[in-house]
């Protein structure tokens, strides 16, 4: 073959000469190099031709052998910072592991290119050593002409762009291409999620065809979205040099390279270029409630004495993360009912404070490696009070050991258990990444818990698994349901379900309950339609919310109506139909006049999508004049930014609808995120009253006579829609409250949630392993509560939202003998308040709504550390804490005027 080469072409009877360094450094994204965490490894390696088929020169076997093995920080420390100061290779490796790095290993070339068999080396040889070996020889992998190819190298099956000039070759990896046997998960949500950006870049120096350099710069930063300082990276660099060249073996005879191989050596195997999973192999490791004990004195916690005698370094798994180690401590507290002070930080008192989500997030990460009977003994172990709090961690854990020991914990048939089993379900719905296992357990439970079924067929569809047989059980169970039951409860619960799971098919069972004569079937269809893409709101489903809201075929009350509103003018209305909403105002009841005058306003200030067609519709003097436009009431709709940044937008709006003798009808606060693109509808929270007119002897609306006394609310959080909770029903239920009201709000949502959860295994081309976990932990507790005061005609309405929010990212290269790792974090501690009071004693009545959030600390940390199997260690830590002034948030001029009016009227 006398062509041009296709790669590099080593001779026969020489023996090249190459240096040879892989580092690796890990840090926050800003970092330098000097300031990272990590190591390098460096060497000596002689590289030769084995054999090389006569009919075709660039099909060429090659051996390598790795020597003089050093290890070093990858940058200039202190004595004191070094971790390696006065280690060898050998007292770092171990004996075994270097004999096996420097035996010689066999790589087959076929124009340029490695096939994915074509790497032999040893079975027998740790994972870690084959994968560095991989990591050498996937570096002498290269076409000497510009085009886009498949390659197999250690990192997987890559496309990979080659831009070839004299003397040089610069070869570009597309990693997001790569597919590798590892896989992670992340949370299904974008706003909440994990954005990761990567680059592999290699430049080949080329001589007479033959490589004299090649040098591999690979970078993967990640960052939360929603707070993208809150990041880290791990950068790793090969450099293979050419220092000489000398007289070597001689080819080896042979017809093909699997008999060449074997004439070297019968153990030498096709072991595969692509890097193969590393395990930690433990012998006579201690079980997790043992190590923990160890782990627990690690970190300088008192645990049981008579668990001393196991040693830390018994486990090859010695590197474990600051929150691992945390987890199974406290993991290891509660099995010995010795919880302390990790247990009080789960308690309900606790649940404002950052320690408690971050107590939270260490929890799952030990329960993650726990065993069945292990979390069992947690479970049962708990206090009363932290228990709550403990059923979401293990259910957060989303393993098999974790939901195997719920489903066996919990009793279903025993009311009694009713809390905790409302809290597994929760836990539940907000899971980061359900399978399907899940949701079959749900459907094994009983029927009540189908609204959480809904999200969970929402998230599994979302991963594009709809078409399991499970989900499509569920499915079915569910588009059925609602025709086929009596009961209005329960009928209100499949529409939850659906309104839940977002199916596209059941948009048309929505539409047919919107025109319903009950007005709860109405308004949850109605609310569930507003949640659609607007490109599903087909032409029927729009004729059917326009009839609803202009009243065509019957009354309806007045909740209704406006939510008929919401969701035309969030559906891109046409012309005519904002048209036909303008003409409307003015023959609305009082309060509804001012609501839907209010909700067009606030289109326009806020420029939400519908404004254009609004301001066209507005230029015509029939639908938009002074008469029309100047109806007086209490009624108000408005929207606020909360939170501008180049991260994460953060939106509220507050709609406040009022029956004609003043009291309050519906109440909607919402509250959206929105980043790169994506929306999260972080909160929804609606208080609904009716028929208390007769309290204070007034006339109700048209349409609303013979509406029961109720009031309730319910709660959207995260895109879950919640069970709804009732203040009272009936008018003797009324009356009872009323003169046991005690003023304290009634909880709706109370717990730890597992906001933010992505793991992944990033494997790097040098054959290291980058291990990354991010995960967001949330303790919430949203209360509202409903006061009426008939001696001063006042009533007054509150929303409470108490939260602390900790997130943390850990990426860690951990390999048998060392690892280097950096952990960044942040946490928060906040509250909300939404407070609306009445005066209705004359009308217009008063009204004053009020919006607060106090002064609230944010705290950022980053944690760098490296570590060897002998247990030393180096950690270093820096914080950086501030604290973000409280604020009313400002709400439209009319609601300053009214606020003024009735605080100088109170006394």
């Amino acid at each position: 073959n006398c062509g041009a080469a296709a790669g590099p072409r080593l001779n026969n009877n020489q023996l090249y000469k190459f240096s040879y360094t892989t580092e690796v450094l890990v840090d926050k994204t800003k970092g330098s190099k000097e300031g990272s965490a990590g190591y390098r490894i460096s060497s000596d390696v002689d590289v030769n031709l084995v054999w090389r088929d006569p009919s075709s020169k660039d099909d060429q076997l090659i051996q390598l052998v790795i020597s003089n093995v050093r290890l070093n920080p990858a940058s200039r420390r202190s004595e004191k910072k070094n971790v390696l100061h006065g280690s060898t290779a050998e007292s770092v490796l171990g004996k075994t592991k270097l004999a096996a790095l420097t035996k010689p290993f066999l790589l087959h070339l076929r124009n340029g290119k490695v096939r994915a068999k074509a790497f032999y080396s040893y079975w027998a040889e740790p994972a870690t050593i084959k994968n560095l070996k991989r990591g050498l020889a996937s570096l002498l992998q290269v076409q000497l002409k510009t085009g886009k190819v498949i390659e197999n190298d250690v990192s997987g099956r890559c496309i990979v762009e080659y831009k070839a000039v004299k003397g040089q070759v610069t070869r570009t990896k597309i990693l997001e291409t790569c597919k590798t046997a590892e896989t992670g998960f992340t949370t299904h949500s974008q706003v909440m999620g994990v954005s990761r950006k990567s680059s592999s870049v290699t430049v080949f120096t080329l001589e007479d065809g033959f490589i004299r350099s090649a040098v591999a710069d690979e970078t993967h930063s990640l960052a939360v979205n929603t707070r993208r300082s809150t990041a880290a990276k791990v950068v790793s660099k090969q450099t293979l040099t050419l220092v000489g060249t000398e007289a070597g073996p001689l080819e080896v005879a042979g017809k093909d390279v699997a008999g060449v191989v074997k004439s070297i050596d019968a153990k030498l195997a096709a072991v595969g270029i692509v890097a193969e999973k590393v395990k930690s192999q433990c012998k006579g490791c201690p079980s997790v409630s043992i190590l923990t004990a160890e782990i627990c004195e690690h970190v300088g916690i008192a645990t049981v004495k008579s668990h001393r005698n196991q040693k830390w370094s018994d486990c090859v798994g010695f590197g474990l993360s600051d929150n691992f180690t945390i987890g199974l401590c406290f993991l290891f507290q509660i099995s010995v009912t010795n919880l302390g002070t990790q247990q009080k930080l789960l308690e309900p008192a606790s649940l404002s404070k950052a320690t408690a989500p971050r107590s939270f997030l260490a929890l799952i990460q030990g329960i993650r490696k726990a065993s069945k009977d292990e979390i069992l003994k947690v479970l049962k172990s708990a206090s009363k009070t932290s228990l709550p709090q403990v059923v979401d961690a293990v259910t957060s854990s989303q393993t098999t050991a974790s939901l195997d020991a719920m489903l066996e914990f919990l009793n279903f048939t025993d009311t009694k258990g009713f809390v905790l089993q409302e809290r597994f379900l929760y836990a539940c719905g907000f899971a980061s990444h359900p399978n399907e296992r899940m949701l079959q357990a749900l459907t094994d439970i009983k029927e009540s818990v189908v609204i959480i079924m809904g999200a969970l067929v929402h998230k599994l569809c979302q991963k594009g698994e709809c078409n399991l047989p499970t989900v499509v059980q569920v499915k079915k169970l569910l588009l059925d349901s609602p025709e086929s039951r009596q009961v209005e409860s329960e009928v209100q619960m499949y529409l939850l379900a659906l309104k839940n799971s977002m199916l596209p098919e059941a948009i048309p069972i929505f539409t047919k309950y919107a025109e319903s004569e009950l007005g709860s079937y109405s308004t949850i269809a109605l609310t569930a339609l507003q949640r659609y893409d607007v490109k599903l709101m087909t032409n029927e489903v729009k004729q059917t919310v326009n009839r609803v809201y202009h009243q065509n075929r019957r009354i309806y009350e007045k909740n209704v109506r406006a939510a008929a509103a919401d969701v035309i003018l969030s559906s891109n209305p046409s012309y005519m139909e904002v048209k036909n909403l303008l003409l409307s105002i003015g023959n609305l009841p009082h309060e509804m006049n001012k609501y839907m005058l209010s909700k067009i306003q606030d289109i326009l200030r806020f420029q939400l999508p519908a404004s254009k067609v609004i301001q066209k519709a507005m230029r015509d003097m029939i639908s938009h004049n002074y008469d029309r436009f100047a109806k007086v009431g209490s009624s108000s709709a408005f929207s606020g930014f909360m939170a501008q940044s180049a991260d994460v937008t953060s939106t509220y709006s507050l709609d406040i609808l009022y029956s004609g003798s003043g009291i309050l009808r519906r109440s909607n606060m919402n509250i959206y995120g929105a980043s790169k693109g994506a929306t999260l509808h972080g909160l929804q929270v609606a208080i609904e009253a009716q028929g208390l007119e007769s309290l204070i002897a007034a006339t109700p609306d048209q349409g609303e006579e013979d509406l029961e006394s109720f009031a309730g609310m319910s709660a959207l959080l995260f895109d879950v829609q919640l069970r709804p909770v009732t203040f009272f029903k009936g008018y003797s239920d009324l009356m009872s409250k009323m003169f046991s009201m005690s003023g304290e709000p009634m909880n709706v949502v109370k717990g730890l949630i597992l906001l933010t959860d992505h793991s992944e295994v990033i494997q790097l081309q040098s054959g290291l392993k980058a291990s990354a976990e991010f995960q967001g932990g949330l303790a919430i507790d949203i209360s509202g509560g409903m006061e009426i005061s008939l001696w001063y005609r006042e009533s007054k309405t509150s929303v409470n939202n108490r939260y602390a929010l900790v997130v943390t990212g850990n990426v860690t290269v951990d390999m048998d003998f060392m690892r280097a790792g950096v952990e960044v974090s942040f946490e928060t501690e906040a509250s909300l308040d939404f407070i609306t009071t009445v005066q209705f004693s004359e009308y217009p009545f008063l009204v004053c709504m009020q919006m607060d959030k106090t002064t609230f600390p944010v705290s950022e940390y980053l944690t760098k550390y490296e570590s060897l199997s002998s247990g030393k260690s180096v950690v270093s830590h820096k914080s950086k804490k501030q604290l973000v002034p409280g604020s009313e948030f400002p709400l439209h001029q009319e609601n300053s005027n009214m606020c003024k009016k009735v605080f100088d009227s109170s006394w």
